[in-house]
């Protein structure tokens, strides 16, 4: 199940509140010299919406890509880091080409001292969905979660990213377990704290449940 962050009592994992582990997983190989890298994608079945599994060789793995998370409530840019976590890039830019993200809920918000974020990627709205197919966490160790991070939720179980992920708008306070894949700009922090302002249903306690105004993604594309 997929619905993960976590403060001391909180946790970001997919599908119930739960404490994540950490994992040393990434990429199953590398190419220096061509920039590139190979990525394992393990299929699970059961995907929220049928999706093709991203390509596994010849993965990019420098440079940054930009896109824009385009929410009900206003435009989300953000840059994809290939270098940092190339698989978790290659996936999210694969289910975005897609249409996976398209016209799906953000179920999850953070609102809490400490805990400052929007979790969406999962289609059926429930905290649960995926991709149907799952892979490894791309970790130092040495990760941090300040306001205008994204990054990957998972459960407390390893190598379990799908595509579920979170956008950090005021440092939040989480274990290094969640892979950081990029990162997003002043433009959509601004937008993030315009809906963590309607707050939430506090479901999960307070400050933190689903949106209290519904948060729909319409599109995620290139920018």
């Amino acid at each position: 199940m997929m619905t993960a962050v976590a403060t001391a009592t909180l946790s970001l994992a997919v599908g119930c509140t739960q404490t994540p582990t950490a994992t040393p997983g990434q990429s199953a190989g590398s190419d220096a010299a061509a920039g590139t890298t190979s990525c394992t994608y393990q299929t699970t079945g059961g995907a929220s919406r049928q999706v093709t599994t991203p390509p596994t060789a010849g993965v990019p793995a420098t440079g940054t890509v930009e896109y824009v998370v385009k929410l009900n409530s206003g435009d989300v840019p953000i840059t994809l880091d290939r270098a940092n976590a190339p698989c978790a890039v290659n996936s999210f830019i694969s289910l975005a080409e897609q249409g996976f993200y398209d016209d799906t809920p953000c179920h999850r918000l953070g609102v809490a001292t400490g805990f400052s974020m929007l979790q969406c990627g999962d289609p059926t709205g429930s905290g649960t969905g995926g991709p149907g197919y799952q892979y490894s966490e791309e970790l130092t160790g040495s990760e941090t979660y300040p306001a205008g991070t994204l990054a990957m939720a998972r459960t407390s179980a390893p190598g379990s990213q799908g595509s579920q992920f979170f956008l950090v708008f005021d440092d939040t306070q989480l274990s290094p377990d969640y892979t950081v894949f990029g990162t997003i700009d002043a433009t959509g922090i601004a937008v993030l704290k315009k809906v963590a302002a309607a707050g939430t249903d506090n479901s999960e306690g307070q400050g933190v449940g689903h949106p209290a105004k519904p948060v729909t993604i319409t599109a995620v594309t290139p920018r």
